[in-house]
């Protein structure tokens, strides 16, 4: 037993050791495969992004080099470049015709934007505070047209751009280089708009080396770099240039908010720069998945792998056992299942004998006394055909109780189709089921079969309820047939008026009575509810009906 213990001990640890060493190897292949295929999209993801940035600048240059007006005090200047902008499809947010003006020329420009149809023509501050003229002693900077114009960009022209801190600092970076410059991240159109860059190109007449004004392309920063779903293998930032340790970074809703750099998200995974408008962007790329975590998970399953090889080789040696084990359990299994089908047997035998008994004295009561054979026969043949239409209730039910409203099926009760049923939907016990399907054939079968004395047939209504609270719940059952009286209804037969009085009755462990009003004869039944659902012998069944259980 000793030596057995130390060779199962001993293949137990070199299995440990192979998976250690297949974990580590598999460890370190995972961690190079993840940091090419991250490295790769990154590179991939960076291209895209530059293509599209130089995409969006060179709309910006071709834009400003169609500009061949010899005025640019304008407010339809971007009118010819329509077509030309909207070709490149680069969604653009808003693009602006700024035009450099001198302070003589404020009035003819306001002049143009009234005819335009702005819905602020006055030349005024970007904040739309007014502007002095008078104090102006070189160019201004004023926005004279927009596209596309809808009820959010009407407002911008007419504005002067020069202190803006942003913008501003951009028209004077355009107006030095000649070359298209973009701005530091921006809100676009609001304060609390989209978070974005402008694009500025300075435009150039052949009379004139110095701009005559700009042709300005506003873009969103999270369709322009800032694209993160959740299928790529990184989120994406962009480092903001006005703070060293701030992101920038957008949602999947594309909503852009700002973050330190030395948040939870620890340092990124990779920095690409991109050009855009003369200068370099900064994006850092933070990797989605622990590459580092996955090896530590991998090499947990292989050493679990190696584990499950030592316990299924150690199960061997407990084979024989544990078929010792399953063969006894299957033993008290099939014990169990006899025990439970003869106690089934049992029971079917003494329900047996119920209906036959109750069969028994339907034959004897109703063929007693000399009673008329068609009479009879008719009655007896509906009486077992009611026993027999509870049976198949029960047995669809599983003995486990018949829903009161199936009672009234047209095929065993007669002039089904005048009884009106009312009462709430509750199962009643089998015992119940059977003396309540007698009791309802036995009313059915003697309302009147011809016209009453008003000339109509009688109308009968069965209503039943449940009143009080447990456990003293009592049920009330109604029977009242309309247009009918004791000298038209058929008389109850022997059977039928111990059946009514003191059988049924009995069964439910209740009182019953019956009676003619002026226009209706009436039966009513009252019991305690507990003797109609009788839940003793629902449970019954259904311990007869529950699986056999191995013993331990």
């Amino acid at each position: 037993m000793v030596r057995l213990s130390f060779i199962i001990g001993f293949i137990a640890l070199i299995g440990v050791l192979f998976s250690g060493l297949a974990a580590y190897r598999v460890h370190d292949q995972e961690l190079t495969v993840d940091g090419i295929a991250l490295a790769r999209a990154i590179d991939v993801h960076a291209s895209l992004v530059q293509d599209r940035l130089t995409e969006r600048e060179l709309l910006a240059r071709v834009a400003s080099g169609l500009f061949r007006s010899p005025s640019v005090i304008k407010a339809n200047m971007l009118q010819p470049l329509r077509a030309s902008i909207y070709a490149f499809k680069t969604d653009f947010v808003v693009a602006n015709w700024i035009a450099r003006l001198k302070p003589d020329e404020l009035e003819a420009a306001h002049t143009e934007l009234a005819g335009a149809g702005f819905s602020n023509p006055t030349i005024r501050n970007f904040d739309d505070t007014p502007l002095d003229p008078g104090s102006l002693k070189q160019p201004i900077d004023v926005v004279m047209d927009v596209e596309p114009r809808n009820a959010e960009t009407l407002s911008l022209p007419g504005r002067a751009l020069d202190n803006q801190p942003i913008l501003g600092s951009m028209l004077g970076r355009a107006l030095a280089s000649g070359k298209p410059v973009a701005s530091d991240p921006i809100a676009l159109l609001r304060p609390d708009g989209p978070v974005g860059l402008v694009l500025a190109a300075p435009v150039l007449q052949d009379s004139n080396a110095q701009p005559a004004g700009f042709v300005t392309f506003s873009y969103e920063l999270s369709s322009l770099m800032l694209t993160n779903d959740d299928l790529s293998l990184f989120s994406v930032v962009l480092k903001d240039p006005r703070d060293a340790n701030a992101e920038l970074i957008a949602d999947q809703q594309g909503h852009v908010s700002s973050r330190t750099s030395s948040g939870q998200e620890g340092p990124p995974s990779s920095i690409r720069t991109v050009t855009f408008g003369g200068r370099d962007w900064s994006l850092g790329y933070y990797a989605k998945t622990n590459a580092l975590k996955r090896a530590e998970e991998t090499a947990a399953v292989v050493a679990a792998i190696g584990l499950a090889l030592t316990g299924i080789i150690c199960g061997l040696f407990g084979y024989v056992a544990y078929n010792n084990l399953r063969l006894s359990r299957e033993i008290q299994v099939r014990i169990g299942f006899e025990r439970r089908l003869t106690a089934v047997i049992d029971e079917l035998n003494h329900r047996v004998k119920n209906i036959l008994a109750v069969i028994q004295s339907i034959v004897t009561r109703t063929l007693r006394h000399g009673a008329d054979i068609d009479v009879a026969r008719e009655l007896l043949i509906g009486r077992i055909h009611a026993m027999s239409n509870v049976v198949s209730l029960l047995s669809e039910s599983q003995w486990q109780g018949v829903q009161l409203k199936g009672l009234f099926e047209a095929r065993a009760i007669p002039h089904s189709e005048r009884i009106a049923v009312n009462g709430p939907d509750i199962a009643v016990s089998a015992r119940a089921a059977q003396s309540l399907s007698l009791l309802f054939f036995e009313l059915a079968s003697h309302s009147d079969e011809g016209l009453s004395l008003v000339g109509k047939h009688p109308h009968i209504v069965a209503h039943w309820d449940v009143t009080g609270d447990e456990p003293d719940k009592v049920f009330h059952f109604r029977w009242e047939e309309f247009n009918t009286s004791e000298a038209t209804r058929r008389r109850d037969s022997d059977f039928g008026l111990i059946l009514l009085d003191r059988v049924a009755p009995e069964a439910l462990g209740g009182v019953s009575k019956r009676y003619f009003t002026d226009v209706s004869y009436v039966y009513e039944l009252t019991a305690p509810m507990n003797t109609v659902i009788d839940m003793t012998e629902r449970d019954r069944t259904e311990q007869f009906s529950a699986p056999a259980k191995p013993q331990r």
